[in-house]
C-alpha cells in the first residue's frame, strides 16, 4: 500500500504526521552537473560530496539537493534553508573581469546560483554559503575576487595539491555572528585558490586569515540582508568534528520555519 507523503521513514503504520511547526527543518543544498564515474556508469551527473548532506542531517535538518538544470525558483517556497555549496570557480565576467587561465567556470552553475540567492533574499530565507558559495554571494552583491591567490600571497598552501585539503586560521571580527558562532578564533580545512578582493555591497568581512583575506561574510546590518546570512571561505562540511556553522543554519532555518508557519 502507498505511504503518505507526509509520513516519516520509519514511522508507524497509521500514525498522525506531524505539524508543519515540529518538523526537521528542510536544507536545499546546491550542486554539481557534471561528468562523473561511479560503478559501471560513466556519465553526466547531479552530485555532491556525502559530507554535506550527512552534516545537514546530523545537525537535524532534511537536505535535499538543487541541480542547476531544471530548476524552478518556487521550489525555495517548500524548504527553510539554502546552502551554495562549494565547487568550481565563479566565471570571471559576473564581476566584469577577463578570466584569468586558472580561473576555471561552470556559467550556468553561476547562473542558476545567482538566481536562487535573488529568490532567498526575497523570501528572506536562511543562506549560507560554503567556499564557492562565498564567493557567489560576495560577486551577487556587486563584489569582485582574486582570481588566483598565489599571485596575490605567493603560496598555494590554501589548495596544495589536487583533492588535498589545506588549513587555515581564522581570526573573527568581536561583536559579530561570526565570533557569536565560533568565538575569537579556529582552524579549519580549506581547498580554494581564489578568495574576495573588493566587498559586495551591505557585507562585511567578520573573519580574516593571519594574512589578512576574507574568511568570513555577514551582512554590514541588520537591514542589508533580510533573514540570516553566513558565508565562509573554508569546508565546515569536511570538518566533522566541528559542525558549528551549520548547526547555526539549521537552527535559523528552524526559526524561519516557525515564523512562516505563524504567518499562515
Amino acid at each position: 500500500m502507498a505511504s503518505n507523503d507526509s509520513e516519516s521513514i520509519g514511522a508507524p503504520a497509521g500514525a498522525e504526521a506531524p505539524d508543519r511547526a515540529t518538523d526537521a527543518p528542510v536544507i536545499a543544498i546546491s550542486c554539481y552537473l557534471q561528468r562523473a564515474a561511479w560503478g559501471v556508469w560513466d556519465t553526466e551527473a547531479a552530485l555532491l560530496p556525502a559530507d554535506y548532506v550527512r552534516m545537514v542531517g546530523g545537525c537535524g535538518g532534511v537536505p535535499v539537493l538543487l541541480p542547476p538544470h531544471g530548476l524552478r525558483l518556487e521550489v525555495l517556497d517548500r524548504v527553510d534553508g539554502l546552502i551554495i555549496a562549494g565547487g568550481a570557480d565563479v566565471d570571471a565576467s559576473a564581476y566584469g573581469q577577463p578570466a584569468h587561465p586558472h580561473t576555471a567556470s561552470q556559467p550556468h552553475r553561476d547562473a542558476s546560483e545567482l538566481m536562487l540567492l535573488e529568490a532567498a533574499r526575497e523570501r528572506a530565507l536562511p543562506v549560507l554559503g560554503i567556499c564557492r558559495g562565498m564567493q557567489v554571494i560576495n560577486v551577487f552583491a556587486g563584489g569582485t575576487l582574486h582570481q588566483h591567490l598565489p599571485e596575490v600571497i605567493g603560496h598555494a598552501d590554501y589548495q596544495p595539491a589536487p583533492g588535498v585539503y589545506g588549513e587555515v586560521e581564522v581570526a573573527t571580527v568581536p561583536g559579530t555572528l561570526a565570533e557569536a558562532v565560533f568565538g575569537p578564533r579556529l582552524t579549519a580545512p580549506c581547498y580554494h585558490h581564489q578568495g574576495i578582493d573588493r566587498l559586495g555591497a551591505g557585507l562585511k568581512a567578520s573573519g580574516h586569515n593571519p594574512e589578512g583575506l576574507v574568511e568570513i561574510l555577514e551582512p554590514e546590518s541588520a537591514g542589508d540582508w533580510p533573514g540570516w546570512m553566513f558565508a565562509v571561505q573554508w569546508h565546515p562540511e569536511h570538518h566533522t568534528e566541528d559542525e558549528r556553522v551549520v548547526q547555526a543554519l539549521v537552527d535559523a532555518a528552524q526559526r524561519h520555519q516557525h515564523r512562516t508557519d505563524e504567518r499562515r
